[in-house]
């Protein structure tokens, strides 16, 4: 979320990071249930589509996708045809960053801003290290075949410069 947003303010691209669609369905529908993740899921579909039939310049879009289960990739898959049936074009991001630094990041003020829901640690931290124990949440090498892909390990590098990177790789 901080590296889309850093890329927000250097692109004509605006932020759909994945907290807004779970923080807005999370008072009402649990995000742990199936029913909640499913809400979610249809809200950023119908997002999505309204963004790739638009005239904007496109959307960032930010996931955690558990390379352990084909359903991820599926779903991936599904988002990016959305904008590839309209002509559009998919790049994909990959970030990466140790556990000890994302509970790290996961306290921060920027984040505790933008995601309510991180303010509550035991939960917020116990979802973080629960998906660590039974989720492979970074590709292995060659797993993700699209040209459009680059992942950047941003344990040492600033959100700024991740943002840069990315827009100078994918001329955005």
């Amino acid at each position: 979320m901080t590296v889309g947003h850093e890329l927000e303010k250097i692109t004509d691209l605006k932020l759909l990071h994945n907290h807004m669609t779970i923080d807005l369905v999370d008072p009402f529908v649990s995000f742990g249930t199936d029913e909640g993740r499913g809400l979610v899921r249809r809200i950023r579909g119908e997002i999505l589509k309204e963004v790739a039939a638009g005239d904007s310049a496109g959307i960032i879009f930010t996931y955690l996708w558990n390379f352990q289960t084909e359903f991820d990739s599926k779903y991936i898959q599904e988002i990016s045809e959305i904008f590839e049936s309209k002509g559009g074009e998919v790049c994909l991001v990959e970030l990466e960053a140790d556990i000890e630094t994302r509970l790290e990041r996961n306290r921060t003020e920027h984040r505790l801003t933008h995601k309510p829901s991180k303010k509550d640690f035991e939960r917020s931290e116990g979802y973080l290290l629960n998906a660590e124990a039974k989720a492979r949440n970074n590709s292995l090498e060659g797993e993700i075949a699209n040209e459009n892909y680059i992942r950047i390990k941003n344990i040492d590098v600033e959100p700024s410069e991740a943002a840069k990177i990315i827009k100078e790789r994918f001329k955005l």
